[in-house]
């Protein structure tokens, strides 16, 4: 049952940080850096939570 807590809560962080990715993405000029390197968490994120599901 913990794992699957705590893989929810990494899918939450990750679907977070994707957000933030896509918005400063939008926002262009030097939200850039802050878009990639949110999606690039987002990323590490997700596969924390994949691996963290029973």
């Amino acid at each position: 049952m913990q794992r699957r807590a705590l893989a929810l809560l990494f899918l939450a962080i990750a679907a977070s940080l994707a957000a933030i990715a896509v918005y400063s993405a939008l926002a262009g000029g030097r939200a850039l850096v802050i878009a990639a390197a949110a999606a690039g968490l987002a990323l590490w994120m997700g596969d924390l939570a994949r691996k963290a599901w029973p």
